[in-house]
This record gives C-alpha cells, structure tokens and sequence, in this order.
C-alpha cells in the first residue's frame, strides 16, 4: 500500500510530495504513479506488478496518473518553471536527498568521476565502482576524481566479449533493441552486476534537471529542440525522463540490483525547475548551479569535469558497433547496431 504522502498528494495535486518516487496501490485499489516514473508499475488482465516478467502481457502504467488499469487520468504535472531560485535552495534541497538516503546495508556507488556521481559518492561511505574500457575516459577520470577525494575505486575493466555476452541479457531486461537503449543500458548492467551490491547509488537525472545537455546549451539554434530558451529545452528534454528511466530501472534491477537515485528527490526537483537560466547554463558551464554547489563539497577539478555520456565514456557504444560490423551489420546498411541486436536475441 502506498505511503499516507502520496495519498495526500492525490487529494492536494501536488507533483513532489517529498518521495523518490513511487507507484503502487492506493487503499480504495485504485493505482498510482508518480510524476517522473521513478517506479515502475505494469498492468495485466487486472492485475499489477513492478516486474514487467511477472504478467503475461504487462502495459506501463503511464507516470503521473491514478486510476484503474483501463480507466485513469493524469493528476500530477511537475510544477510550471520559474526564475525566483538559487543555489542555496538548491544546497538545502540536495541535503534533504542526502539525508534520505539509507546509510546501512550492502550499497555501492555507480562512480564514473563527473561532478554527479561524485556529489552521490560525497554523501555516502560506501564503494565506488566504475566500468569501462582500459582506455576509456570515464576509467580515466573515475580514477582522478577518487584520488582527489581520498577514496578508493574499484575499477571493472571490460573486455569486448564482456559487451558481446552481455547484449541479449540487456535487450531483454529492458524490453528494446533500439541501439542508443541498449548502448546505454549495457554500462549499467555492467557496473550493476560487477558491483554486486543490494543497492547501486547512481547519479541519473541530472543533465535533464540542471541543463546537461548540448541541445539544451544552444537551444536557439540546436535542430534537435522546439524550444528556443535554456529553460524551454530543459523542459523538453525532462519530460523524456520518464522513458529514460524505465530503461535505467530495468537495466539495473535485471541483476537483482535495486537502484537508488538521490539527484531525483522530490526537493531537487523542484528546485531545479526554479532555477533561471544562467544557473543551468551559461558562459559554456552546463548544470552551473549544481557545480556552484559541488564546488562547496569537491574540488573544483571534480565539480567542474566535463563528461561524455556512459555510453561514450566508457566506450561500450564503439565496441557494440565494432561488434556489429564484425557480424556482418556494416555502417553502410540502416540502423546497423538495432539489426546487430535483434540477431543476437534471435540466436539466443
């Protein structure tokens, strides 16, 4: 049954009622989900569970909506953005996250070295982890950013038959062979599963919140975004969150690994979407009022480290395209890598 806050939240309207996130049961059997799909919740034949494998035929329960399998409406919107915020409502708010964090248990840190990651990995006592290529950056930078902080990394080299074994299992926990989905999801499946953790700390979210992205930087001019403002292009770029994260949560937990996501309390959040738009990005800094903070807590090689994607970091996004041509699927041929996939779950 889901908490008396989110029962509240659907009598107030209110988007961010404190939680990480959350779907389930409300007391008169109707279904909840929130907002940014942070949980993930399916529906069959009546029936709901967490675990897509669970049903025969599982539906995604869409975020942000209350109501019966067949019959619900979308009660929750994030909050319109604003300019009235700060970094230091921002500090305040990622305190919160921090504090709500379980300290006990067995839990490891998805560490690639970027300022998110390492502000997860300031609030907890707990390892680092980091996958990659030997000659990858994210490798590279994990190593300096824990150096510089006095901490310790296991590093988790990856070879190309690791990627190879790991293509069909990845493609089926999350449902999809689109090649960008499954170039993403392999690191997290990787670092997940090498980690061998309860829980794996992760610090997704925040390019959508603070502004972390190319398209978002240039939005006047990027063809890649409706928008023509900072803000207008986070947005855009926020409400993909929620198929984002489906992906995310499927990758991780397929390793009977339960992801912890602290840049997505329900205070950051908010937050964010109150920052104007020189604090998310101006002067070529994205996501400035979230280093602004970092820089409080980090040192500023840290806090200020330019990052690629996982994908690209680690370099698991070359090695399944070389994968994919070594199989036959040349860069000539459409969508090479998809058809790469789809072959490797067809053999499987």
């Amino acid at each position: 049954m889901l908490p008396e806050s989110v029962r509240d939240a659907v009598e107030s309207g209110d988007p961010l009622p404190g939680t990480t996130g959350f779907a389930g049961e409300l007391p008169d059997g109707r279904l909840a989900r929130d907002v940014l799909g942070r949980e993930l919740l399916y529906t069959d034949s009546g029936t709901w569970s967490h675990d897509p494998a669970d049903l025969a035929d599982p539906t995604l329960f869409p975020a942000g909506h209350v109501g019966t399998p067949d019959d619900h409406e979308r009660v929750w919107r994030l909050p319109n953005s604003t300019r009235d915020g700060g970094v230091d409502a921002l500090r305040d708010a990622l305190e919160t996250a921090f504090d709500a964090l379980e300290r006990g248990g067995d839990v490891a840190v998805a560490f690639s070295g970027g300022v998110d990651s390492a502000l997860v990995a300031d609030a907890v006592d707990a390892p680092l982890h980091v996958v990659g290529f030997p000659d990858s950056a994210d490798i590279a930078a994990a190593r300096e950013s824990a150096s510089l902080l006095g901490r310790d990394v296991t590093v988790h080299e990856l070879a190309i038959e690791d990627v190879e074994a790991a293509v069909p299992d990845v493609a089926r926990a999350i449902g999809q062979t689109n090649a960008m989905a499954v170039s993403i999801a392999l690191p997290l499946f990787l670092v997940a599963e090498r980690a061998d953790a309860d829980c794996l700390l992760l610090g997704q979210g925040a390019d959508e919140l603070f502004g972390g992205y190319a398209k978002v930087e240039k939005a006047e001019t990027d063809p890649r975004t409706d928008a023509d403002t900072v803000r207008g292009a986070r947005d855009e770029v926020l409400a993909t969150l929620p198929d984002q994260l489906e992906r995310d949560v499927r990758a991780v937990r397929a390793t009977d690994t339960e992801p912890v996501t602290p840049l997505l309390h329900d205070a950051v959040v908010r937050e964010a979407l109150r920052l104007p738009d020189d604090l998310l990005v101006a002067d070529g800094t994205r996501k400035r009022a979230l280093r602004a903070v970092a820089a409080e807590r980090l040192p500023d090689p840290i806090a200020y480290r330019e990052k690629k994607a996982v994908q690209y970091g680690s370099l698991v996004a070359r090695e399944l395209d070389r994968l994919a041509r070594q199989a036959g699927f040349k860069r000539r041929m459409d969508d090479h890598v998809t058809k790469y996939v789809e072959s490797r779950l067809a053999d499987a």
